[in-house]
């Protein structure tokens, strides 16, 4: 089977200091990957390189290839706006732009020019129904996003990455900033999702990947210690440093 996404021998570096260490990791299509590890190993950069979400930060270096469906996306030729529409992102904080909730989910289309108004309409309804959200907010739909809870805010984000029909969804830490109950429902709506995108998310909460991956891959001081299904890296991990974060005597 061929790969969505690979990463070889992938270093990132902030001036003088190397934040990832030569990782190589494939994700195929479909699934939920986990990218888990204390604070500080570097899970957040790496998910940031897999749509040059770090070109944004000065005096980056990146060494290494990294190929979504065969092609390098740091060639030249690449077009962003393309890969991160590809690529889709929800960050930590819920985003949403100070718009109306209707204007947040159809932002990308609008932004690749799409007018008509009806097929606007489906792809908002479908998107927020998608994102676990429709019957919320389907009577405010003309009505700030900023109005909306948390994790109500969250996952019209996530419709809004997937209004414009991404291959994968990566997430960073999505309910970090939620109440048990909203991060529950964001844990739903990604266990839903997982059979039509390749998802990547980072995670602190080590029950809540447990819950919802396929595979996890365990980061420390910017290297890949292991990369396993997920039952395997909980219950019999082949690494002890694997099995010490995991028990919990570090992290």
């Amino acid at each position: 089977m061929t790969n969505l996404l690979e990463t070889h021998d992938l270093h990132v570096y902030y001036g003088q200091n190397e934040a990832l260490k030569g990782i190589d990791l494939t994700f195929e299509e479909g699934g939920i990957t986990a990218l888990i590890g204390p604070s500080g190993s570097s899970k957040s950069t790496y998910l940031r390189t897999l749509n040059r979400m770090n070109d944004l930060i000065p005096n980056v270096t990146i060494t290494g290839t990294i190929k979504f469906r065969d092609q390098d996306i740091y060639a030249p030729q690449t077009d962003l706006v393309t890969l991160r529409k590809e690529i889709g992102m929800v960050f930590q904080q819920p985003n949403p732009f100070p718009f109306s909730i209707y204007d947040n989910v159809a932002f990308g289309l609008k932004l690749a020019g799409e007018k008509n108004r009806e097929y606007l309409d489906q792809v908002v309804e479908t998107s927020l129904k998608q994102a676990a959200v429709w019957d919320e907010v389907k009577d405010h739909l003309h009505e700030s996003a900023l109005s909306l809870s948390g994790g109500q805010q969250q996952r019209v984000c996530i419709a809004r990455v997937l209004a414009v029909s991404p291959q994968i969804i990566l997430l960073d830490e999505p309910t970090s900033a939620l109440d048990p109950i909203s991060s529950s429902q964001i844990e739903s709506t990604l266990l839903k999702l997982r059979t039509d995108y390749t998802i990547i998310t980072v995670t602190h909460n080590l029950q809540q990947a447990s819950r919802i991956s396929d595979r996890t891959a365990f980061f420390m001081n910017g290297e890949v210690i292991e990369v396993d299904d997920t039952k395997k890296i909980f219950m019999n991990p082949a690494r002890k440093e694997t099995e010490d974060y995991i028990s919990g005597r570090f992290g």
